[in-house]
């Protein structure tokens, strides 16, 4: 089960959570579904976003993901922000809403690291508030240059307080999306100043 608490979890806490939770199967069963077609019975978030054009944005971008920047957003982050994107690496997502730290956690199911493509999804464990995946993925378009963004997940509550909160959870879901794409914009932008 996820943990909540009223502090900022430490990292001591963390590691001690992604130890018990990377020993746990994942919580649904359409695992790797991101790369075909998300199941029935989940709710799709779709988010894509334009972040440059060129070989320049698309390896700046490629960096960004490395480090796990589409989640520094000060109410969401990603632990261990060092953790390699690599098929098998758990990883907690923690965010703080309610006055609460929600406290999940994640496995990469899959990576795509192609000369146009780079990208991996991870999906929910039992320590999670929802259920499902969640792929993020950089396209670059060689015919007119452009360099993409792009998120798609689907996801059900597996927690108590989430099935109560269901519409601030969906707000919370719709403004990730969009927050994540600003900094990741904001990070290609960043690389590229002289």
């Amino acid at each position: 089960m996820a943990k909540l608490s009223l502090r900022k979890p430490n990292d001591r806490t963390l590691q001690q959570f992604l130890e018990a939770q990377a020993k746990l199967p994942f919580s649904y069963s359409a695992v790797g579904a991101t790369a075909t077609s998300p199941p029935s019975g989940f709710v799709v978030d779709h988010t894509r976003t334009q972040l440059g054009h060129g070989e320049g944005a698309f390896r700046s971008a490629v960096a960004a993901l490395r480090r796990w920047r589409q989640f520094a957003l000060g109410w969401v982050e990603a632990w261990s922000p060092d953790t390699p994107i690599q098929a098998g690496e758990v990883v907690s997502v923690f965010g703080h809403a309610a006055g609460l730290w929600w406290l999940n956690a994640c496995r990469i199911v899959y990576v795509i690291d192609d000369a146009d493509k780079f990208g991996f999804a991870y999906g929910t464990l039992p320590g999670h508030v929802e259920s499902g995946e969640e792929r993020f993925m950089i396209e670059w378009n060689r015919v007119d240059e452009s360099v993409w963004f792009d998120i798609l997940a689907f996801s059900k509550p597996n927690h108590l307080l989430i099935r109560l909160g269901y519409p601030m959870v969906r707000r919370a879901q719709k403004r990730f999306g969009r927050e994540s794409a600003a900094a990741m914009r904001s990070a290609v932008a960043g690389s590229r100043k002289p």
